[in-house]
């Protein structure tokens, strides 16, 4: 993508997501409508279909060669045919949302032939605002964040993972690892990730490409990287949206975080 075209996605992204943020919003705290969808009775609210219905409506009419990739819609195999994608959490933690909780977000991304380039995150309900983009950097509140390799390291290193991993994970005894709290909302895990605030973020498998997108390029812009058990880096706008075991770190903690990972538990 070119660096004009790339500027003007990412500024249509800063002001459609900030405005789909302030109408999820105003359903928190209100007892939105609320059902449940799938074999794992994901709660769904009318303020995710608000906040999709004004972002795909946004969007779309700014950039209708672009492809749509969206929690809330369903799935049009037509993106698979576009070199560009939006790909859309329209609520990201709709749990917590539910709940009262303030740890949800409205996550927008762009990818490019596969690649995550440009990403905002709001998160209304703490005031935040989150965005990046390939080569430019990555922000929060209009404050650039610093890349892990000109931080210090910090051990141990504290990591968000699931319940599930979390008791039989190995001890790396060169490579003192601290469980953190987690949240609702994993793309603003990541993202903590990419502001220094967490050192690591373990993500379970079926996870999904609107979880992801917009974080990844808070991630790839602040010197870490998501990766899938293999160490590859995470693809986007696959045909199946969902993936395996992930796990996002600074790019030197990595190699010694996925050893207290074996194989086996990654399923």
């Amino acid at each position: 993508m070119n660096a004009a075209r790339l500027a003007d996605d990412l500024a249509l992204l800063i002001d459609a997501t900030r405005e789909a943020g302030a109408i999820a919003h105003s359903y928190f705290g209100r007892e939105p409508e609320t059902w449940y969808k799938g074999v794992e009775r994901s709660p769904v609210s009318e303020a995710d279909m608000a906040s999709d219905r004004y972002l795909r409506e946004r969007l779309l009419a700014a950039r209708p060669d672009y492809g749509w990739l969206s929690e809330e819609t369903l799935d049009d195999h037509s993106r698979l045919d576009r070199e560009h994608v939006f790909i859309v959490d329209p609520i990201d933690g709709t749990r917590g949302f539910i709940g009262g909780k303030e740890d949800w977000c409205v996550s927008v991304a762009i990818a490019e032939n596969g690649i995550a380039v440009a990403g905002v995150l709001a998160s209304p309900a703490r005031g935040d605002l989150w965005w990046a983009s390939r080569g430019n950097g990555a922000f929060l509140n209009a404050e650039p964040l610093v890349s892990a390799a000109h931080r210090p390291p910090v051990r141990p290193l504290l990591l968000s993972m699931p319940d599930m991993l979390a008791k039989k994970t190995l001890v790396e005894p060169d490579f003192p690892v601290e469980r953190a709290p987690g949240g609702p909302s994993l793309a603003l895990r990541l993202a903590r990730v990419a502001s220094g605030d967490l050192g690591g973020v373990v993500v379970r498998p079926r996870s999904n490409e609107w979880d992801l997108a917009a974080a990844d390029v808070l991630l790839s812009e602040t010197g870490h990287h998501l990766v899938d058990e293999t160490g590859q880096r995470v693809v986007f706008n696959r045909p199946d949206p969902s993936h395996g075991f992930l796990l996002a770190a600074a790019a030197a903690d990595i190699e010694p975080l996925s050893r207290c990972f074996p194989a086996v538990l990654r399923h």
